[in-house]
């Protein structure tokens, strides 16, 4: 935007109310830790000359509660299996395809992920995807032993972490209950299932994450062996010379998941600074950003033609089709699991 020049400004006394030029820190975001990192959004860095305003959430049960509870912002980045619960309670509005430039390229596959489009309306812009999967330490344990059982293993007794939040958590027992294809909708029998085996593993957690750096720096020091833990994890510990890998043996479990941007009713910047931020996040350069640096997949399909060609087929999503093939998608949980959930988990990270 363009500060209005002094004869502009006289003849705008005459005939409009004036508007303050909006600076690019006027624009807040609620967040991952991490993605303020400004290769996101070049665009609007050209734009604005400065980023938007971040504030961080370690999980998406935590950004929920406390955007219930009265905090305000204009974008929040939460995955597709909450946009319903967050549609159900009112706090985001439905996006408006025309002025999102680069929707028409985004991958057709990410567009029918659940979440992203409810009753016709689009209520998030998919922005990365990835795996959430068991990462290991090569040098401890044998390619041919790792196995979500592993984890309840009493040899492993503080040498593992698993993430702070309780759908994360259910997700990766019901795999290893073998209940994923039951995962949004478990019976009496197999939510038992999963919590004892949760109740297994816990004696062998050396902390719960909230920030997968946290995790990172654990397993590249030797205090960690395994941990469920995003795909950008494994990266960061490869480039960083550390051992590991992620289990990527679909019989043995890994999860899909989607993430992106809403648009939230507590908003108070313009719907223009808005659309601003979410082109610059959906283009193509962004793209070639996140695959590179971060080793995320991301929703652009034209970010996959100028993005290092050997670096994509490495991280092994040059097959979108085969990468979401026989995992566990994360979906939206029946609300009263999901509540179950919620208490179960807090009394099994008590001990009890």
């Amino acid at each position: 935007m363009k500060k209005m020049t002094l004869g502009a400004l006289a003849l705008s006394v005459a005939s409009a109310p004036l508007t303050a030029t909006a600076g690019g820190a006027d624009l807040t975001v609620f967040d991952w830790s991490g993605y303020e990192d400004t290769g996101f959004f070049g665009s609007y860095m050209e734009e604005y000359n400065e980023a938007p305003s971040y504030t961080f959430f370690g999980s998406q049960e935590e950004a929920f509660t406390k955007l219930q509870s009265g905090f305000t912002a204009d974008l929040a980045h939460p995955c597709s299996d909450a946009v319903r619960k967050w549609v159900a309670a009112d706090l985001i509005k439905p996006l408006d395809p025309a002025k999102l430039d680069h929707w028409d390229a985004l991958l057709p596959q990410i567009k029918e992920v659940d979440g992203i489009m409810i009753d016709g309306e689009v209520y998030m812009m998919p922005f990365e995807w990835g795996n959430t999967g068991l990462i290991y330490r090569t040098d401890k344990i044998a390619d041919d032993a790792i196995s979500l059982q592993l984890l309840a293993d009493p040899a492993y007794q503080g040498k593992v972490a698993i993430p702070d939040a309780a759908s994360s958590a259910y997700a990766l027992a019901a795999l290893a209950t073998g209940n994923a294809a039951d995962y949004t909708k478990m019976s009496d029998e197999q939510f038992q299932e999963a919590s004892d085996y949760l109740r297994k593993v816990h004696p062998n957690v050396r902390f719960y994450w909230s920030d997968a750096g946290q995790m990172d720096q654990a397993m590249a020091s030797g205090e960690l062996e395994m941990g469920w833990a995003w795909n950008q994890s494994e990266l960061n510990l490869i480039w960083n010379d550390t051992p590991a890998k992620m289990m990527r043996d679909v019989d043995k479990g890994i999860a899909t998941w989607v993430c992106g941007y809403v648009h939230l009713k507590s908003s108070t910047a313009s719907d223009d600074q808005v659309y601003d931020l979410l082109n610059a996040l959906s283009a193509k350069e962004s793209g070639k950003y996140i695959i590179e640096s971060w080793g995320y997949p991301h929703g652009n399909a034209e970010a996959f033609e100028i993005a290092d060609q050997e670096l994509i087929a490495t991280y092994g999503f040059d097959d979108v089709d085969q990468f979401f093939e026989g995992s566990l998608f994360f979906d939206a949980v029946d609300p009263a699991l999901e509540a179950r959930m919620l208490k179960e988990f807090e009394r099994i990270k008590s001990g009890f």
